[in-house]
Formats: C-alpha cells, structure tokens, sequence
C-alpha cells in the first residue's frame, strides 16, 4: 500500500473513530486515549497527524462542508441546469442543522467555546470564509446557468446564509426550545430569495 493510501485510511480511521465517539459521549468527554482505544491506533501513529483531538473536531467539521459542496457541485456536473436538484443538496444539510445530536453541530459549538484559543480561533475563522465562499460559489453558479437572477448579491446573500445556519445550528443546544421558524422554512425563505429578483 503506497504511503498517501495509508494517510488516507488513517485519516479515515480517525474521523469516523472520533464522530462515533462524540455520537456517544459528547465533545467534552472525549480524550485521545479514547481516540486511540476505539480506533485501535498507537499514540504515534495519531499524534503523527494532530497534536490534539480539537485538530480532529477542526476535521469533522469541515469535512461536512466539503461534502455538502461536493453533493451540489455533483449535481450540476450531471448536467442540472435546473435550480431544484442542486439546491436539495444544500437543503438536506440545512435540515441536519437544527438536529442537536448531529456530530458537525456538536463539534461546532464545542469548538465555539473555545474560541480564545489561536488555533482553534483560526479554524473557525477558515471554517466562517470557506462557508461564505462555497455558498456564494453556489449562487454564482446558479446565475451562471441562468436558474439564479444575476439581481442577487451573491457576497451579501451568502454572508446571511452561512449567518442563519450558524444560528439554526446554535438553536438547536439550547434545550427546550420550541422553534417557530424551522430548516424547512429557512430552505423556502432562501429558495424565495434567490428565484424571486
């Protein structure tokens, strides 16, 4: 096995470790020792990789905007010149957002609180402008292929997407909440949004 393959499936090995892990015991619960019990790797074989288990949730979470990008942008790569295939890709991972349990949201608020950390402030600021830049890559393509109004700004609406679902997504810790405005009503207010200039 070549030397990336094996980088590769560790990697692999660690992230589907760790989102089982946080399924179970929560960020804060987690230790490497953890890490390395479940995923059966030695302390250098992960510490080859991350110095931290925060690396990891770093990770997780952007592996989930990645493949929300990567579900839309193979939609319009089959040929979907529509507005609705693509945009159901987008609209899957907005209904994921308001599920507390949902790995990439726990990770996300975990991460949140400890902002005052540099690395950790870094990654969420990268974490902020790649979501800004893929959904306002997202309306660009829709204006591209003439099922978005070019009418849309496509840097302010994107700015007030990844906003709102930073928001769905902080809605759903708060225990006990009773939403009014859910992920169906966010995906119509956008769907209205960027048909309707």
């Amino acid at each position: 096995m070549k030397q990336e393959e094996r980088r590769q499936q560790t990697i692999r090995l660690l992230l589907d470790t760790t989102k089982e892990l946080v399924t179970e015991k929560g960020c804060h619960s987690i230790t490497m020792k953890d890490i390395m019990n479940k995923s059966g790797l030695s302390k250098g074989a992960i510490f080859h990789y991350v110095k931290t288990k925060d690396e990891i949730f770093v990770w997780l979470l952007q592996e989930r905007l990645e493949e929300t990008h990567e579900r839309f942008m193979n939609e319009v790569e089959q040929g979907r010149r529509t507005f609705e295939e693509p945009m159901l890709k987008i609209a899957e991972s907005i209904s994921a957002y308001e599920n507390a349990q949902e790995v990439a949201n726990k990770v996300l608020l975990y991460l949140l609180g400890k902002e005052e950390q540099p690395i950790i402030a870094e990654a969420l600021k990268q974490y902020y402008e790649r979501s800004v830049f893929l959904s306002r890559l997202w309306i660009e393509t829709g204006e591209r292929n003439g099922v978005i109004p070019e009418s849309v700004d496509a840097a302010k609406t994107a700015d007030m997407f990844v906003l709102l679902t930073l928001g769905l997504r902080v809605r759903s810790s708060i225990p006990g909440t009773a939403p009014v405005f859910k992920a169906d009503d966010f995906t119509a207010f956008i769907i209205d949004l960027l048909k309707s200039r």
